[in-house]
């Protein structure tokens, strides 16, 4: 009789608000991001030199990272090595990478040539997922636009909490048309995670903030960037690579890096994860 008694006062606890035993939002955490296509490691001085990239990734001191343009055993223009796994063997990051093409290999017995998008994270990586978008291919002579992979998804366990972070590389030509279709993609996977999931998205879009195109993505996230352009790094005039985030992320310093390890400026910010803006 005295054991149910007991049980009965700890489930009485549990439930009411102000019981001792009652749970407490989440503290809110630090996060620090980093977007960057990387042009494959040559820089705007057309040099291949995964170095800089290293060098650019560490002094951010981005926690987790977004790359586009990697290759993996892909081409002679980055001597057919794997990148992701050399980036992230030089930081002492995990990595995630999700390709766009993946091919077979110019000679037998070699890796299969692969070139897409990679996440970087400091912290453990608990589900990760390569989502299709529509995409004109860059390597048909006469493409049409066909359900592709190479936007990533990876949720991060940041201190207990988990951050889902999305790496993404929109279409570059001046028609939106297929922009327009992949950002209405990028919703509908976004709309998939639970209600109220932390939500990172980080990226080359191709587009400048007022574009059209982009105009539903600012009803769902939040652009953390300061106005600065990125593009061409060594001397931008466009802002078409972001760091945005859900509603529930606060940014508290968002900046692009003076940089020319690639043709693009990566671009750094500082967010608190579950302290709304």
């Amino acid at each position: 009789m005295r054991r149910s008694l007991l049980s009965l006062l700890v489930l009485v606890l549990v439930a009411t608000p102000g019981g001792a035993a009652a749970s407490t939002p989440p503290r809110p955490v630090p996060l620090t991001v980093l977007s960057f296509n990387m042009h494959t490691g040559i820089g705007a001085d057309g040099v291949l030199d995964l170095g800089r990239t290293v060098e650019v990734i560490r002094r951010s001191g981005a926690d987790v990272v977004g790359l586009q343009e990697v290759d993996v055993h892909w081409a002679d223009r980055s001597e057919f090595r794997d990148q992701a796994r050399l980036l992230a063997r030089a930081l002492r990051m995990r990595v995630f990478f999700a390709p766009v093409y993946d091919l077979p290999p110019l000679t037998e017995g070699a890796p299969r040539r692969r070139y897409g998008v990679a996440v970087l994270s400091r912290y453990p990586v608990v589900h990760t997922e390569n989502h299709l978008l529509t995409r004109l291919s860059t390597l048909e002579p006469t493409p049409t636009p066909a359900p592709m992979p190479g936007f990533a998804e990876a949720v991060v366990l940041v201190r207990g909490t988990p951050v889902h972070v999305y790496c993404t590389h929109l279409d570059y030509r001046p028609d939106p048309a297929v922009r327009r279709v992949q950002v209405a993609e990028t919703l509908e996977i976004l709309a998939a995670d639970r209600p109220g999931a932390n939500q990172v998205l980080l990226g080359d879009l191709n587009a400048e903030p007022a574009a059209p195109e982009l105009a539903p993505l600012w009803t769902v996230l939040e652009d953390t960037g300061d106005g600065d352009p990125t593009y061409p790094a060594d001397a931008p005039v466009k802002r078409i690579d972001y760091v945005t985030v859900s509603p529930n992320i606060r940014a508290t310093r968002s900046e692009v890096l003076d940089s020319t390890a690639s043709d693009h400026r990566p671009v750094v910010a500082d967010l608190v994860v579950g302290q709304p803006s």
